[in-house]
């Protein structure tokens, strides 16, 4: 089964919400076209508030309601699913880095807050970090999320493979300054998962920080298939989901683990 991936690489507005998601509709009104057979759409990381991280219990989302509304609509309105990046949901607990991913109906198929917080950039101090798993099946496709510190987690994402994900999605705001170790965790990620991998990340500049881009699509060998630069844009692949189960038999690594000992 092929499945053609489209990554909404996109600068984003710090601290505000209702500019950002006039930002992505705006985007995928402009790029209808090129939209049009598009299977699945990824968001970056944080669209909504960007790093405004001190300002999330005025201007977070509060339950994730109305993220969950506007990304339910774009995902039915234009019939893709969509990986919708991730958002700040803010509730009485506090705040939270949440992804939602939603099927062609516009029906939510997973919600999962960032279980690991990047301290560099403060998460630790206004975050919670999440605890649940981020599995979930799209167009038919055993998959999982995560968002952007997480990738340096490797346990973490093989706990999701090792239950059969074929595809890792993966939302980020990861800086300019480090977009050599974005590249090869991605690349190391899909070869030793042996699956697709698919990063969408922000380009732009906040307050603090300098967002380094190069959104990827990679196969479960290990080539990139397709690689974004800095600038605004949307990079778009053709998968074959076959190839999973052809590497993963070819290398059955899956077969050869032994967790026991680990």
């Amino acid at each position: 089964m092929k499945l053609k991936i489209g990554c909404l690489q996109m600068d984003v507005t710090y601290g505000n919400p209702e500019e950002n998601r006039e930002r992505i509709e705006h985007k995928v009104n402009h790029l209808h076209n090129e939209l049009n057979n598009v299977d699945i759409l990824v968001l970056p990381e944080l669209w909504d508030t960007g790093y405004d991280l001190s300002r999330l219990s005025q201007i977070g989302d509060w339950d994730g309601k109305t993220a969950q509304s506007f990304l339910s609509n774009l995902a039915k309105q234009n019939d893709f699913s969509l990986i919708g990046g991730s958002i700040a949901k803010t509730t009485e607990q506090g705040s939270t880095n949440t992804m939602y991913a939603y099927n062609r109906n516009g029906e939510k198929v997973v919600e999962y807050s960032k279980a690991h917080l990047f301290q560099l950039m403060d998460e630790h101090h206004y975050l919670k970090s999440g605890d649940q798993k981020g599995s979930f099946e799209i167009e038919g496709v055993p998959s999982t999320g995560i968002i952007c510190y997480d990738l340096r987690f490797p346990e973490w994402i093989r706990r999701h493979t090792s239950e059969g994900a074929e595809i890792l999605f993966v939302v980020a705001q990861w800086p300019l300054a480090r977009v050599d170790h974005w590249r090869s965790l991605l690349i190391s990620r899909a070869i030793e998962n042996q699956c697709y991998v698919i990063a969408c990340n922000r380009v732009g500049e906040d307050p603090k920080t300098e967002f380094g881009g190069h959104s990827m699509v990679i196969n479960p060998w290990g080539d990139v298939i397709s690689e974004a630069g800095t600038e605004e844009t949307l990079l778009s692949a053709t998968i074959d989901i076959e190839e999973v189960k052809r590497i993963r038999n070819q290398i059955p690594i899956f077969q050869d683990r032994r967790p026991e000992i680990y």
